[in-house]
């Protein structure tokens, strides 16, 4: 146990340094004027997020994880898909009410929805489409023609909204799809295929598993589309305070209180969920049980200390480099591409989805090829939301182009490669994302276009974050699958040109 927490801790330290280097490198610059107190804030709050990730992804390991494949395995084999959809449903609300990436998203918007609304909708959004993933691998189908559907039905979604009042929403809409696959749904989503797709067998069971968190990012798009179109009344955005002071002081132990509040809320309906399944259908020996036990205990500390540091000391510094940076155009367009490849290594469902694709590709597809494929996407993605902000258009000049030339790569590219590029969009856009890179948009959005245009062009970063990466990885099965080709060209050119003396025939 120990020595998976030293790794871990490892593993955080070397992916939050490149966001503190910049965050340093920016103090002693006269382009963000940052106090001490922010510095040190923000250095503590680091700190204590590399010890919320080490202690967030190894209870991941111990129980997410755990109880998903668990789960998937033993209710496959009771032979009832009725059962497994079921269950599969009711988790799939769960896990995202218990995502604290969608709870930053929340608490950002909460002035102009209701929380509680939009946390029940956007999970029974991912629960609807977890019992169609569910079927998906059941029946072995192609995800690609599923995406392609489900994209093209939201859009039309999308293109009515556009002509009501609340056409501002929409790039929320789009948020609330990358920020739901996060830390707490990744682990579980993936280990739930894994261990259905490994019990229904077949050739492919190991690409047949990927595809779901990309499936599962749908319906939260789909639930807050239809909750904006219902809405009524006109538009109030009143923006969060986002000074660092509102956190410290008096009002830390009031901050720490309500985070601790929440995860316990979250966590709490996960665990009764579990003990049910753990009494009817599963029955688990007692050694796994605690594993997982322990392994929620490590979940509940990392989940505490990981959105506490957000909100007291990323989020704060996040929102005042966009506010500063905004005042020189292009070198924000530089620094967000900047920023957007080194924050993507600080994302723990990243690492939780590499490691699978690796493991599940046999190395095919490695851990390094994935990062980079990751970072470049991210980085590409902020880089486009400034220059949005910067022009004043819609989200949908990057979404519709975008998933058009990355669901065209998919018939293009072997199927596993759709499938993870698909799941990676969903990992890349996880709780720093949310926490840290949308608080600077929205600050960049402020700054040009007034408190009242955020939620036109503040939001929609995340679903670019989550987008791009489709893009970049299918590049990387095409690529593959190029140099297999030039592979076969050269060896049967060398087998044509060899001399036919040596060719030794045997009568």
């Amino acid at each position: 146990m120990l020595t998976n927490l030293r790794k871990k801790i490892i593993q955080s330290v070397f992916a939050v340094l490149p966001v503190m280097a910049v965050v340093l490198i920016i103090y002693f610059t006269p382009l963000v004027r940052l106090t001490r107190t922010e510095l040190v804030a923000f250095l503590i709050c680091s700190v204590v997020l590399i010890i919320g990730i080490s202690l967030f992804n190894l209870g991941a390991d111990l129980a997410m994880m755990s109880i998903g494949e668990s789960m998937g395995s033993s209710l496959t084999k009771q032979k009832s898909p009725y059962l497994l959809l079921t269950f599969a449903l009711v988790m799939g609300v769960l896990v995202t009410i218990a995502e604290p990436d969608l709870s930053v998203l929340v608490e950002q918007v909460k002035s102009v929805t209701n929380g509680d609304l939009l946390l029940v909708g956007v999970g029974g959004g991912v629960g609807f489409f977890l019992f169609l993933g569910m079927i998906k691998i059941l029946f072995k189908k192609d995800i690609a023609p599923i995406l392609l559907f489900f994209y093209f039905l939201l859009f039309a979604v999308a293109a009515l909204l556009i002509e009501t009042d609340h056409g501002a929403f929409l790039p929320m809409a789009f948020d609330s799809g990358g920020v739901t696959t996060g830390p707490i749904t990744v682990p579980f989503i993936m280990a739930l295929g894994i261990g259905v797709a490994s019990t229904v067998g077949g050739k492919n069971s190991g690409a047949n598993s990927f595809g779901l968190i990309a499936l599962c990012s749908v319906g939260p798009v789909a639930a807050v589309l239809l909750l904006s179109l219902a809405a009524k009344g006109t538009i109030h955005y009143a923006m969060p305070d986002y000074s660092v002071m509102a956190h410290l002081g008096g009002a830390f132990g009031k901050t720490i209180f309500n985070v601790i509040l929440n995860v316990i809320k979250s966590l709490s309906l996960i665990v009764i969920f579990f003990i049910i399944l753990q009494l009817t259908v599963m029955h688990l020996p007692r050694k796994k049980v605690n594993q997982i036990t322990i392994g929620i205990l490590y979940t509940f500390a990392g989940m505490v200390l990981f959105l506490a540091a957000v909100e007291i000391g990323f989020m704060p510094i996040g929102h005042k480099i966009g506010v500063a940076l905004a005042e020189n155009k292009w070198i924000m367009v530089g620094f967000g591409v900047l920023l957007g490849m080194v924050v993507v290594l600080a994302e723990p469902a990243v690492h939780v989805l590499n490691k699978e694709v690796e493991v599940t590709t046999g190395g095919t597809v490695s851990k390094r090829s994935m990062m980079i494929a990751l970072s470049i996407g991210v980085g590409i993605s902020i880089g486009l939301s400034v220059i949005r902000i910067i022009y004043g258009f819609s989200i949908l000049y990057y979404l519709i182009p975008g998933y058009i030339i990355s669901l065209g790569l998919s018939f293009f590219v072997p199927k596993i490669y759709t499938a993870i590029a698909f799941d990676a969009g969903g990992v890349a856009s996880g709780p720093l994302t949310s926490g840290f890179i949308l608080p600077m948009i929205i600050g960049v959005s402020v700054a040009l276009r007034g408190e009242q245009s955020v939620l036109e062009y503040g939001f929609g970063v995340v679903a670019l974050v989550a987008m791009t990466p489709l893009i970049t990885i299918q590049i990387l099965g095409f690529r593959a699958v190029a140099m297999s080709l030039v592979r076969q060209r050269i060896a049967l050119k060398r087998i044509y040109d060899a001399d036919d003396e040596q060719i030794i025939e045997f009568m």
